[in-house]
């Protein structure tokens, strides 16, 4: 079984029902307070933490004194921008005790799909992890259509985990885990402990019935683990109502784990590898050179450019005999990468009219 302590990145997910007491519609602040607790302990242990909690329309519903039935749109959009208010308070009194500092970031399944916004929401969770804070995830609930309908935070922090590179993932859910069919109906349904591999059988197993509050069920938490552990990342389904989840999970709770045959900097390579490449970046001898050390390419070593490519499309690198070196995700325009090319970043600014990233192509974002 993996163990929290040894993740470099960890991304939990929170859901509804966890949070708002289905009931009163309230926050549970002391089970906030106990996560917060195993989150302050995660980060002392050197692990980076991201949240991805659902909640917001919960708690905005009882705010608003919505009826518990299915709400119209746009009554969920309305108690989504009320709750969402209330739950980023809610982490940020509970974990600045520790001494945590927590940032609110609002994303949909859209800004993972779209290359460029995925590189911009990428590029602020890694600023976010470096500098210490705790962001909390959350869907754009206000503004969204059908990510609200769907209600579907376990996809969402899948794509996160595989977004930031994330070792775990953990889901804590209603259930301590993955069974052989739903326990709630059938006395002999089995817990799987440990799952290597997604079958056929296994996706049959999986029932479409969340609880309370709560709108996704296991068919989308296996759709979660598919697309963690293709990423790299570890995955796992525990229970959550217990005031520590994660410090009981990692003293051996009852969970199943979705296992990755890679680690997340090879998964990631490997989907860089398989794109078909928009573009054409000649480097000189020193590029190369520099990218065989593991260096990232900056526009002084970008000889030509060919192509036309967009913002965070893959493009070949290739060296000056016209040999590719690999592909990589470029951080600008083939316009705007015409302009610097052969310059030293500090020329960037001046060049373009408008600061910029140093690098070209970020070494995590290559492929050799």
């Amino acid at each position: 079984m993996a163990s929290l302590t040894d993740a470099r990145r960890l991304v939990v997910k929170i859901g509804s029902a966890l949070l708002v007491d289905r009931d009163t519609g309230t926050l549970r602040k002391d089970w906030l307070e106990g996560l917060a607790q195993d989150v302050a302990w995660l980060t002392a242990s050197g692990c980076q933490v991201v949240l991805v909690s659902s909640g917001s329309i919960a708690l905005g519903r009882g705010i608003l004194d919505l009826p518990a039935a299915d709400l119209a749109l746009e009554q969920s959009q309305a108690a989504a921008a009320v709750g969402q208010i209330r739950l980023a308070r809610a982490y940020e009194e509970a974990l600045a005790p520790h001494g945590i500092t927590t940032a609110q970031v609002l994303m949909t399944l859209e800004d993972s799909r779209d290359r460029r916004r995925y590189l911009n929401s990428r590029a602020t969770l890694e600023q976010l992890l470096t500098l210490n804070a705790v962001p909390i995830v959350n869907e754009n609930d206000t503004v969204a259509t059908d990510e609200i309908r769907f209600g579907d935070n376990d996809r969402l922090a899948a794509q996160i985990a595989a977004t930031i590179g994330a070792d775990q993932l953990v889901l804590l859910s209603d259930v301590d885990g993955f069974y052989s069919a739903n326990p709630n109906d059938d006395p002999s349904a089995q817990r799987y402990a440990t799952i290597d591999h997604i079958t056929p059988e296994i996706e049959d197993q999986a029932g479409d019935a969340g609880s309370g509050l709560s709108k996704g069920g296991m068919k989308t938490k296996l759709m979660a683990a598919k697309t963690a552990t293709a990423a790299g990342c570890a995955m796992a389904i525990c229970l959550g109502s217990g005031m520590r989840p994660l410090q009981a999970l990692e003293q051996g709770a009852n969970a199943t784990w979705f296992t990755a045959t890679l680690d997340p900097a090879s998964a990631r390579k490997r989907w860089i590898s398989a794109m078909k490449p928009q573009g054409t970046l000649t480097l000189d001898a020193g590029a190369a050179r520099a990218l065989a050390r593991g260096n990232s390419l900056l526009p002084a070593g970008v000889q030509q450019v060919t192509g036309t490519f967009g913002r965070g499309d893959p493009v070949a690198l290739m060296d000056s005999d016209g040999h590719q070196l690999g592909i990589g995700l470029t951080r600008y325009t083939a316009q705007e990468a015409q302009k610097i090319k052969g310059h030293h970043s500090a020329r960037i600014e001046p060049l373009l009219g408008y600061p910029g990233r140093a690098a070209l192509i970020h070494r995590d974002d290559m492929a050799l």
